[in-house]
Formats: structure tokens, C-alpha cells, sequence
């Protein structure tokens, strides 16, 4: 559980060289996730946000100054045009088609993006299919690209509060041109001594560290707020209150290159999604939605599809890119291969802002492997070299 990733900190933090121990796997729907850390990043801009306009892309696609003309998915990397913006006539992750965006305007192409700050997050998003990443808990990189035939684009991994995520395995993912994923995981951290200010210096650092890197990166800070995980105590103000503090000191460090995901539990304590949405930071806080779910199995077999599904339309309903933080299945009670094999059919047909998934590769609460057994690999295996993951 939480202590586990958190004796180990520095290996969660794992480099090719080495695997990384258990780290966290919430439940879908009894979310006692394992620990590590983790973090997030900053959304982008629009005209008359703060991007300097110019012919640039939004999360939704591209257009003329302000706001993306084109369809979901279509984005570019020109940090300098809009951000969330909206969108004049085509929809995508800032807008809707003759709708407004975050901060767009119907039929005016977005007027602004929000308070975001550099368009990061565009840079992030596939311009199809998705990106398909995987926290090393059983065999390390290396090992994981024998068994797969390749290397996935984003390698997920944990740190406490105090840990520098900004060396270590951040840089080696960087250098051999990996998309890192941080989660960073505040456990034993009083949110209110982030809110007073009392924490800045630590958050001062990482916000430097952060901008040194310069590439884009995901930052999930505090995953799984809303579930067992209780970072904050379950108060959804002092969450949102301090994860827009750190937010803040980002930004007015100049570490626009973060790119913030955030990511709830699939259900609240409560089993329900009454209250998720109350953890909201806000569109100006936030470049990705996303979710952490799972399919525990045995009398509790879900589908892909039915992990996901009530809480997709919350999160469709921001606009933006969404991002499944954590995922696996277990092997009892179904059939974990064709589980697998019914992700990328959900994916086009069922949740199409799902635009990253990210596999919790490691035996803990269940056997989330991808090698729990012969089929369930050679499932994965697939999964990994089919085009849909690798654009």
C-alpha cells in the first residue's frame, strides 16, 4: 500500500537499469492505492490569455490567432497560439463546434485560453490514437522491450514529497526521448502547510528543477484525491486550494513546460461520482483530465468499458485530452486477454478524449502483470505494436 512505494522511493524512481518495487495501484472501486509520489503540469493559452497568438495550435487543433478550427485530435506543437482556446467551427479539446471552449467564444474562435500560460499540452497529444505507458513493477525498461519488441512512449513513475523528481529516472526518460509521467504523492504532508505557504521552498525547487527540463512532461500531482488515497482528508476546497497554490509557483517560475494531469479515482469513498468534480482545480489549473481504474476481478469482473464509462462523460464534459493514470486487469473471474484486446475498440468507439493509457505493471492487490500469463502477454504484446498506440 502506501508505505510500500514509499520505502522505496528512489527506486520508484527507476532508471532503465533497474526495476522499479511495488508502487501504486488504486482500485476502482475501492481505490487503496500503494504509494510513491507523484505531480503535474500547466495548461496552455489563448489570445488574450497569455500566449503571444500568432498561428498556433490549441488543444483541439489549429487555426487562424485565436482558437483551433480543427477536429479532435488534429494539434500541433506551436507553444506560442492558443492553448484551451475554443474554436470557431471545429471542435476539438478546447471548444466545441460553434460552441465555446475553455474561455472560447461561439462562432469567434476562441477568445481566450483561460489563464493558462505557454500551450504545453498540445504537444503531448497524439495526433491519432493514443500514447501507452507503464509503470515498471515487474522487469525493468529493458527487460519490458525484449518482451514487447518495443519501448512505450510514457514510463510512469512515483516520488514522495520530498524526493527531487526532477533528476534521476525524470532525465533518463527525457534522454532517451521518453515522456516522463510524475506522480507525485504528498503523503504526510498537511495540505493546509501547503496553502500557508509553508511548503514553498520545496515546491520553489521543484518548480526550477522542472523548468530545466524543458521538454513537456506530465505532473500528476496527488492522484486519487477523491478516493481512499485522502490526500487532503477528502476536503475537496483544501485540495483544490492547494493544488492551485503549487500550480501557481509553477507557472511564476516559468515551468510551462509541465504539463498537469489530473487524475481521480474512477469512484469516490462513496462508490459513486457525486463529489469527483468537486476536486476540480479548474480549466486554467489543468491540461488533462484523467482516471486511475481498475478491474479487480473474481465476482467483481468489470469490462474495459464498464470501469470507465460513468465517469467518462464527467470528464469528456471539460474538453480537454483525457489521461487513464493507471489501469490493469485482474486474472480472476474473466478473461484478462480479452480484456486487453477490447481496450483499442473502447478507445475508438466509447471514450475518444482518451488520448493516454497507462499500464500498472506489477503483482500486488491483484496480478496486474501483463505476463500474469501466457495469453494475457501475447495480448498485450498486440496491444502495444498495433497502430492505434504507435503514432
Amino acid at each position: 500500500m502506501l508505505t510500500t512505494c514509499l520505502a522505496w522511493a528512489t527506486a520508484c524512481g527507476s532508471s532503465d537499469a533497474t526495476g522499479s518495487p511495488p508502487g501504486s495501484g488504486g482500485k476502482s472501486n475501492e481505490s487503496n492505492h500503494g504509494g510513491g509520489a507523484a505531480g503535474r503540469s500547466d495548461s496552455g493559452s489563448g489570445n488574450a490569455g497569455t500566449s503571444s497568438g500568432g498561428i498556433g495550435t490549441g488543444v483541439g487543433g489549429s487555426g487562424n490567432a485565436s482558437g483551433g478550427a480543427g477536429g479532435v485530435g488534429s494539434v500541433g506543437g506551436d507553444t506560442t497560439g492558443s492553448g484551451h482556446g475554443g474554436s470557431a467551427a471545429g471542435s476539438g479539446y478546447g471548444g466545441s463546434a460553434a460552441g465555446s471552449g475553455s474561455g472560447g467564444k461561439a462562432n469567434l474562435g476562441g477568445a481566450a485560453g483561460n489563464a493558462g500560460t505557454s500551450g504545453t499540452s498540445d504537444k503531448l497529444v497524439p495526433k491519432s490514437g493514443a500514447l501507452l505507458g507503464q509503470y515498471y513493477g515487474d522487469g525493468d525498461i529493458a527487460a519490458t522491450k525484449t518482451k514487447l519488441g518495443r519501448t512505450l512512449p510514457v514510463h510512469l513513475t512515483y516520488w514522495a514529497w520530498d524526493d527531487d523528481w526532477t533528476s534521476g529516472a525524470t532525465k533518463a526518460d527525457i534522454a532517451a526521448g521518453r515522456i516522463p509521467l510524475v506522480n507525485w504523492e504528498p503523503d504526510g504532508i498537511d495540505f493546509k502547510t501547503i496553502v500557508d505557504g509553508s511548503q514553498d521552498a520545496t515546491i520553489k525547487a521543484r518548480a526550477a528543477g522542472a523548468k530545466g527540463l524543458k521538454v513537456p512532461f506530465f505532473l500528476d500531482f496527488a492522484a486519487e484525491m477523491n478516493g481512499d488515497e485522502a490526500w487532503s482528508g477528502n476536503d475537496a476546497k483544501l485540495y483544490v486550494d492547494a493544488y492551485r497554490h503549487i500550480h501557481d509557483l509553477f507557472v511564476a517560475a516559468g515551468a510551462t513546460n509541465v504539463v498537469w494531469a489530473w487524475c481521480p479515482n474512477v469512484v469516490d469513498t462513496d462508490g459513486t461520482n457525486a463529489a469527483t468534480l468537486s476536486y476540480y482545480p479548474g480549466d486554467s489549473y489543468v491540461d488533462w483530465t484523467g482516471v486511475d481504474g481498475y478491474n479487480w476481478g473474481a465476482g467483481d469482473w468489470q469490462s474495459f468499458k464498464q470501469v470507465f464509462k460513468d465517469i467518462y462523460p464527467l470528464l469528456a464534459g471539460k474538453k480537454k485530452p483525457i489521461l487513464i493514470g493507471e489501469m490493469a486487469s485482474s486474472e480472476t473471474g474473466g478473461d484478462k486477454a480479452a480484456w486487453i484486446q477490447a481496450i483499442i475498440p473502447s478507445l475508438q468507439s466509447d471514450f475518444p478524449l482518451i488520448k493516454g493509457v497507462i499500464w500498472f505493471d506489477v503483482n500486488k492487490e491483484r496480478d496486474w502483470r501483463i505476463s500474469s500469463s501466457s495469453a494475457t502477454e501475447s495480448a498485450f504484446r498486440s496491444l502495444a505494436a498495433d497502430p492505434f498506440f504507435n503514432q
